[in-house]
């Protein structure tokens, strides 16, 4: 596991490359949370343990890239199966205006995440254990977000179904995926099409390791309208 201090390095150098302006108390906080993530993931699986070593530019970095693709007016989001607190932590570190929810079902990840939250005195979020299709979730946060965000497989379909009872009118979704989208969205788009104002794909490349998005990551931004 490497230091506090390799984690600060990483991540001054990706945000310097890319050319976003964060503070370096936002920083030390990330650095922490990979900290905090590395540690607590020697007895729960909450990354793989094999991208241990590339915790920042996987996850922490990754997870924080959301920040610059969300649109103005955004001030409330809810992380759907956030796992380790991907991307939610990260994206509450670079707006500490924002509050949100962290939900997930397993229990042992939530209660890591809640842990992490505390550690790191983020105020503006809250993890629970739950699903988002629940009846008492959805009572407890119908009509309640204008950002849903998503780091991981769940097609975008399910995304949908699960979004559309706790958005406000107008919302956004955006999620973090790879592979193939196009299969995955025109499926998604013949159930959903009415509730789809606005859809814009952008490849995830950054500097100075993935400028080519080898990686083939992509960011999906959604404007949803109930």
């Amino acid at each position: 596991m490497k230091s506090r201090k390799e984690y600060v390095k990483e991540l001054k150098t990706l945000f310097w490359e890319n050319q976003i302006n964060i503070s370096d108390y936002q920083v030390d906080r990330m650095a922490h949370f990979a900290e905090l993530v590395a540690k607590k993931n020697q007895d729960i699986n909450l990354i793989s343990r094999k991208d241990v070593d590339n915790i920042i530019e996987n996850h922490v970095f990754i997870s924080s890239l959301i920040s610059e693709y969300l649109p103005a007016g955004t001030n409330r989001f809810l992380d759907i199966g956030t796992g380790g607190g991907f991307p939610g932590i990260p994206l509450a570190i670079t707006k500490p205006l924002m509050k949100g929810v962290l939900v997930d079902s397993t229990g042992k990840k939530i209660d890591a995440v809640d842990e992490f939250i505390k550690k790191l005195k983020l105020p503006n979020i809250v993890a629970e254990n739950s699903r988002v299709e629940n009846d008492e979730f959805i009572k407890k946060h119908k009509n309640k977000f204008n950002l849903v965000v998503r780091r991981g497989t769940v097609p975008l379909i399910l995304l949908f179904r699960y979004s559309l009872p706790l958005i406000k009118e107008k919302a956004y979704l955006v999620a973090i995926k790879g592979g193939k989208l196009e299969e995955e969205f025109k499926t998604a788009e013949i159930k959903y099409k009415p509730h789809i104002k606005k859809s814009t794909i952008f490849d995830l490349s950054y500097k100075p390791t993935n400028v080519r998005n080898k990686k083939g990551k992509k960011v999906i931004l959604l404007e949803l309208i109930k």
